[in-house]
């Protein structure tokens, strides 16, 4: 592929991001969030007391507890789907072609409502196949979101200012949204964008909006070397804050707080945080099991923590553990997650090589 170096978001000439830190971040985070996902979805609909009584006391905390493979939910569908979108506008990009982004994400969403055995309308645009939509282990419907299909099946592409669902924040937003925040050289503030105008596709309401947009923004401030989770959460709160979306600001200074008490029965974290089915909720739940792992030791003993505790409430199970495992496999790269885990689930390959097309239209 021909490399634009005056214009390539990731080109060679703009290459400060060392690359073997880079791909170690973006298969951490990538891996991390369908983990999170694939141990959560069983329990997706089951409540806290339901969990305890399938699995014991403890809960749900390994996959040692469930039959193998485990399979991953729509939630990871579309954040390899968000994935693909990006790497089209980049390849685009390192031709020295100017591609819109979220039109490139709105084709590719598309193609993954056709893989959940839905037609298109026929007022949608063509989408040419790309190897992302031959992965037969992508293709099962894994109770997708309702705002996610009728959106989709209208054959209009959403925007902030033309919205389609204008009252959902469905939590789907946000566990798609860890992607943008993988793209090395995009300033914070197109960042943000990028990521508001993606879930404006499918989603209306603000807080669906800016809960995604803050979460690829948590993503991206993770990125660098020396990074820490206290000062990308305390980053998040402020952008929260900024969104001028109440019930957002609320949840994330709710989840930092929260953090920093002791032992918080599962029961008071969903009392104060919510059940995670709304994207301001599920991001706040992400990041409090995230901050409330970092006493745990190693990196894969938080891991597995801050999953346990993402799971194992009243709620949306494997969105809330999605978005944790997205937070600490992008904080501590692939070395945070368990190496049997990795084995345990159904879409790892396709994972892997769906991080390896986003790493090789960045830095190469």
């Amino acid at each position: 592929m021909k490399e634009s170096p005056e214009s390539s978001p990731g080109s060679k000439a703009e290459a400060s991001v060392d690359a073997a830190h880079f791909r170690n971040k973006v298969h951490g985070c990538l891996l991390g969030g369908a983990l999170g996902d694939a141990l959560g979805y069983p329990v997706e609909f089951d409540s806290l007391e339901g969990i305890r009584g399938r699995f014991g006391g403890s809960g749900l905390t390994d996959f040692g507890q469930l039959d193998s493979p485990a399979p991953v939910s729509d939630d990871t569908q579309m954040t390899l789907y968000t994935v693909d979108g990006l790497v089209d506008v980049l390849q685009w990009a390192n031709d020295g072609v100017g591609a819109d982004e979220t039109a490139c994400l709105w084709l590719a969403y598309l193609r993954w409502m056709k893989t959940q055995g839905l037609q298109l309308p026929s007022n949608a645009p063509y989408q040419p196949d790309r190897w992302i939509d031959g992965q037969e282990v992508l293709h099962h419907r894994r109770d997708p979101a309702n705002a996610c299909l009728s959106a989709l099946l209208t054959g209009e592409m959403g925007t902030r200012s033309r919205p389609i669902n204008p009252d959902s924040k469905e939590s789907g937003t946000v566990t798609r949204s860890a992607p943008f925040g993988l793209l090395p050289y995009v300033e914070g503030g197109v960042l943000y964008r990028f990521s508001t105008d993606g879930a404006a596709l499918t989603h209306g309401h603000p807080s669906a909006h800016h809960s995604a947009a803050v979460f690829s923004t948590l993503i991206h401030d993770l990125l660098p070397e020396g990074a820490t989770l206290q000062a990308a959460a305390a980053q998040a709160v402020e952008g929260a804050a900024a969104s001028g979306v109440p019930e957002l600001s609320a949840r994330l200074e709710a989840a930092v707080a929260l953090a920093a008490e002791q032992e918080v029965p599962a029961e008071r974290m969903t009392e104060v945080l919510g059940e995670g089915w709304v994207a301001e909720e599920a991001l706040a739940i992400g990041l409090y099991a995230a901050l409330s792992a970092e006493g745990a030791g190693a990196p894969q003993a938080q891991f597995r923590k801050a999953i346990a505790v993402a799971v194992n409430h009243d709620g949306d199970s494997d969105a809330t553990a999605s978005v944790a495992g997205s937070i600490l496999g992008t904080l501590h790269g692939r070395d945070a997650l368990p190496p049997e885990w990795v084995q345990a689930i159904d879409a790892g390959e396709t994972v892997e090589k769906m991080g390896q097309a986003l790493i090789r239209v960045t830095v190469g």
